[in-house]
């Protein structure tokens, strides 16, 4: 089949190499224009692109997707069908429409729970037990089209958002494949919007911890957060990104208080009479530590208050 892969981050490339791997005819992959990045602020190519050109497939890139000009040159690539895996825009209907099989997305979600740019984040922010990948034929609403096929896996208890969705995007390739192979039998299936629920993108402020939470809470948000926006407090007047921790019994205190700060223990007082344990952190201007070495370089002591 010919097929219009549009994708960007690394989580797409999954599912483009399967598409290949499938002897599928790649017309060409649309993702995001090169960004600069880093401390440097060093031009990188996304994932998707690195891919494309490493595999000789006409990489476009457009600033603006709604022109005439935009719109005429994606028709004028004349595939099957467009397919949509974290493209990182809202596609006008023409995208939608320009092909026979109109355009199928990979979702990371059991739609219709999550709809929007960060399902895997608020998966495990919210600690739900379950998760999935859904294809979907595409309309001009968020994650509104027709559910075509699904696949739920548990999430571990210790996953990060980072190691989820590296099993989803797994996960997103095989049932695009099967998606695609059986695209002319599947009948898709209208999504119940009262059981839909939002996943919004992610702010800066939402990595915030607010202590008053459980430790269950906290510890969920540690683990949803990553790499952005990162579950963070402060430290005498410093940023203090806490990277892992699990709650712990025992220990009973006001919220952000030290209850605990001597080998490798270092435990926070959080709301409802819970305890959160950190076991990796890093103070602004340095780099990621284990608790032990974290306590050996500073004067933390109990009694002392996050915040």
């Amino acid at each position: 089949m010919r097929i219009v892969f549009m994708g960007t981050p690394t989580a797409a490339v999954t599912s483009l190499a399967a598409l290949l791997d499938d002897g599928h005819d790649i017309a060409a992959v649309y993702t995001q224009p090169d960004r600069p990045s880093g401390r440097g602020n060093k031009i990188t190519f996304p994932p998707v692109k690195e891919f494309a050109l490493g595999h000789g497939i006409q990489v476009m890139q457009p600033e603006k997707i709604r022109t005439p000009e935009a719109i005429g040159e994606f028709r004028a690539l004349a595939a099957d069908v467009a397919v949509v895996v974290a493209y990182g825009r809202i596609l006008p209907e023409a995208y939608l429409t320009a092909f026979p099989h109109g355009a199928i997305n990979v979702h990371f979600s059991l739609l219709p729970k999550y709809r929007g740019a960060a399902p895997v984040n608020w998966a495990i922010v919210d600690r739900e037990r379950e998760t999935g990948v859904t294809s979907m034929q595409m309309d001009a609403g968020l994650d509104t089209g027709a559910i075509l096929l699904q696949r739920s896996t548990t999430i571990g208890e210790e996953e990060t958002s980072i190691e989820l969705m590296a099993r989803l995007a797994d996960l997103g390739a095989e049932v695009l494949i099967e998606t695609i192979r059986r695209i002319d039998t599947i009948e898709p299936i209208p999504q119940n919007d009262t059981l839909s629920t939002l996943a919004p993108i992610m702010k800066r402020s939402d990595g915030l911890i607010d202590w008053g939470m459980t430790a269950d809470e906290i510890a969920a948000r540690v683990r949803g957060f990553q790499p952005f926006p990162g579950t963070y407090s402060s430290l005498g007047g410093l940023k203090l990104t806490v990277r892992r921790a699990v709650p712990v019994r025992g220990f009973q205190g006001r919220p952000g208080e030290v209850l605990s700060a001597a080998g490798d223990s270092l435990v926070i007082g959080c709301g409802s009479e819970t305890a959160l344990g950190i076991l990796e952190l890093q103070l602004e201007g340095k780099r990621p530590v284990l608790a032990r070495d974290f306590l050996n370089g500073s004067k933390l002591s109990v009694g002392d208050r996050l915040g």
